[in-house]
């Protein structure tokens, strides 16, 4: 709801096109997605590959100088690839600032001795390869929540709903988050239904879908989405900044996530590539800056997510059997 202090949601170059017989036509009410977070707000943010400790300390700085809010800080390496003290550290940082934090767990097939993933068809892609790698992941997963991780990052549908059962029978703590990696997002609204009843409580979706594929989702599912605005180049280096007002307005609950397109992967993280690392999170974090100026500029910047809100809501879940 708008009033005489708030601006309506604006396309971009939408005075100018109009005025020049050029104007798009109106939004469809019916494309909108009905949903919000839990608490209010229809978006949060999401500061991707973020390695280590040192990586963290660039981000929440430059956030700071910034001024760029943030839901949710995330790591692609994985738990095993980081020490005890430094997950705490992590953690403690983040707790700090009521940031969840969120690890990539265990083993996967990219860096696996199957050959498969490394053929032109990427073969079974990073899924977990047999019972020793599923059972990498649940390590993983015990370790970083008995030191405090609340989020952890998944790319496999059995390790998922594996998880989700943990969680359930205690094993991990029942607030434990499960999100889906854009590695092996859906990309239909049958899939997008299937993970989230397989325990998933954020989704990401390739940043390929178009729009209307996100209004197609949001009519069978109101789990959480998360969506690159920018994505890395190995997810198709796609920049959709100028439609994130758009994307918000089809995909809420959605995740704001700032990657970034023409550099380097950094997968699994070392300190042979630290410089690297420590520049390409300072400027994730300046990317975001960029879409929460557009979003402002466009009138559609008001209805950010409370900061400190994590939790996803009320999900549909396949009944787990005794």
């Amino acid at each position: 709801m708008t009033d005489a202090s708030t601006p309506a949601v604006r396309k971009p170059g939408e005075p100018a096109l109009a005025a020049l017989g050029l104007a798009a036509p109106a939004p469809d009410p019916a494309d909108a997605s009905p949903h919000s977070f839990p608490g209010g707000g229809r978006w949060r943010t999401e500061i991707p590959s973020c390695e280590g400790p040192e990586a963290l300390a660039v981000v929440l700085k430059e956030a700071s100088r910034l001024d760029v809010p943030i839901h949710r800080i995330s790591q692609g390496s994985g738990v095993w690839m980081l020490t005890d003290a430094e997950i705490t550290e992590m953690v403690e940082a983040t707790a700090e600032r009521d940031i969840e934090l969120c690890l990539f767990t265990g083993p996967r097939g990219t860096w696996d001795i199957g050959g498969s993933t490394r053929t032109d068809s990427g073969g079974a892609g990073l899924r977990a390869r047999g019972h020793d790698a599923v059972a990498g992941c649940v390590e993983d997963a015990v370790r970083a929540t008995e030191l405090g991780v609340k989020c952890l990052l998944v790319a496999d549908e059995g390790v998922l709903w594996t998880l989700h059962r943990a969680r359930t029978a205690g094993i991990i703590p029942a607030d434990t988050t499960l999100k889906v990696s854009a590695l092996v997002g859906p990309v239909n609204p049958a899939s997008f239904a299937v993970y989230e009843r397989l325990g998933a409580d954020s989704v990401n979706v390739p940043s390929d879908l178009t729009l209307d594929h996100l209004t197609e989702i949001r009519r069978v599912s109101a789990a959480p989405m998360d969506m690159y605005i920018e994505a890395p180049d190995d997810l198709g280096g796609y920049v959709r900044m100028y439609e994130v007002a758009e994307l918000i307005r089809r995909g809420a609950p959605l995740y704001l996530k700032f990657g970034l397109a023409k550099a380097p992967g950094i997968y699994p993280y070392g300190h042979h590539m630290r410089e690297l690392t420590l520049a390409t999170a300072k400027e994730r974090v300046r990317r975001g800056r960029l879409a929460l100026d557009l979003l402002a500029r466009h009138g559609a910047g008001d209805d950010m997510a409370p900061l400190g809100t994590r939790l996803p809501g009320a999900l549909n879940r396949f009944e787990i059997s005794s």
